[in-house]
């Protein structure tokens, strides 16, 4: 029987470009297997999970069942994967800006905030800085700036704008972006240092479009289930459907949380965590080396985390989409198929369950805990040894 879902999202590993990978310009995109062979790294515990025989279409013994998921709604961001994964599909795609905002809302965010803005075209956030840093310091004016997410981002000094500040330009902004213009994400940007050595600081913030209607996470609250939110997940719906949640900046910190809240936390049905290093610092930058160190520090995570899972656990580990740090078209996230692992003690071994959506794990999830979302369907007979048990 299992009781609680550890549900661990490996931002931006993808496994190979999604069938319709070439109107996003992502065609021959695969993340996992150009990091491997790139760098010839071993993942041993996360090959016996079977992650392996996903993109070397090997028939190796695991101690798990594992899939492939293929993301339904358009687009190819943070928030619309993890959305659908909780059983929210979208038929639109949220609003991106490749030549930068429309003036008018320039104009308005400028007047509430009662500053003028620098920049506002598509940057990278730590080049942007470099960039406009001393000016932004001279004249008090923030950066906004965005990239090919939906995404309106503002970067600041802490020490010309203080973080309440920034921290209130960005719900301005949020009330601003609505309608045709609702980007999905809000973001602070603050950063520190001098001239020539500026950082990002650990204060990012989002302030993320709600979901339009009910995910899994609303569900099971409505149904009483405890859910627990570690990193960015409390973020991406807006505050909603988490009983509890922890504000992580890391993956090193993240994994420590997840093992902590394994071991001593069994009255959360759901764990729902996402390792953003992998897409925010590794995939964006285009570094396969620190990209595959991330996977390997995760892989050696698992050699010591398997063994606390109680017996009514089930541990999934699958991704959002993907961010192929070998690919030079662009810096941006590749429209990828996932992996979908799925371990535990009731789980059948060397299973290969085939191509699902992501609204199906949600649904597959809901299953568990005898729900139903409004989209996908469960494919928990494909993997679970005696459904008569749930």
């Amino acid at each position: 029987m299992i009781k609680r879902v550890i549900l661990i999202i490996l931002d931006g590993l993808g496994i190979g470009n999604s069938k319709d990978a070439e109107k996003y310009g992502d065609e021959g995109a695969n993340t996992l297997l150009h990091v491997l062979e790139e760098t010839k790294y071993c993942i041993p515990n996360l090959k016996k999970l079977g992650i392996i025989n996903l993109i070397y279409n090997k028939e190796e013994e695991t101690i798990s069942s594992f899939g492939i998921l293929e993301e339904e709604s358009p687009g190819k961001d943070t928030t619309t994967g993890h959305w659908e994964l909780m059983g929210l599909v979208l038929e639109k795609a949220f609003p991106t800006y490749p030549n930068g905002f429309p003036d008018e809302i320039i104009k308005e965010f400028e007047k509430r905030i009662g500053r003028e803005i620098l920049w506002n075209k598509p940057a990278s956030g730590t080049e942007i800085i470099k960039k406009l840093g001393e000016e932004h310091i001279k004249t008090g004016k923030p950066i906004v700036y965005t990239s090919a997410d939906s995404v309106f981002q503002i970067a600041a000094h802490v020490d010309i704008i203080p973080l309440d500040e920034l921290y209130r330009m960005c719900e301005i902004a949020r009330e601003i972006l609505k309608g045709e213009h609702a980007v999905a994400r809000v973001i602070a940007r603050p950063f520190a240092g001098e001239i020539g050595r500026y950082y990002r600081t650990a204060d990012r913030k989002d302030f993320s479009l709600e979901p339009p209607s009910k995910t899994l996470l609303d569900i099971l609250i409505e149904n009483d289930y405890k859910t627990l939110g570690i990193g960015k997940i409390y973020d991406i719906f807006a505050k909603r459907g988490l009983t509890e949640t922890i504000h992580i900046e890391n993956n090193t910190e993240n994994m420590a949380i997840i093992l902590k809240a394994t071991i001593e936390r069994d009255e959360f049905s759901l764990i729902f965590t996402n390792l953003v290093d992998f897409d925010m610092n590794y995939g964006h930058r285009r570094d396969i080396y620190g990209f595959a160190n991330a996977l390997l520090e995760f892989d050696g995570f698992l050699g010591n985390y398997l063994k606390w899972l109680k017996d009514d656990d089930l541990l999934i580990i699958t991704a959002d989409h993907g961010n192929d740090p070998s690919y030079i078209k662009h810096t941006d996230h590749t429209r990828e198929r996932v992996p979908l692992i799925l371990y535990g003690k009731n789980i059948k071994n060397n299973n290969f369950i085939g191509i699902h959506k992501f609204s199906d794990l949600g649904a597959t999830i809901g299953e568990i805990f005898g729900l139903k979302t409004f989209n996908g369907k469960s494919f928990l007979e494909k993997f679970i040894n005696n459904k008569d048990m749930l």
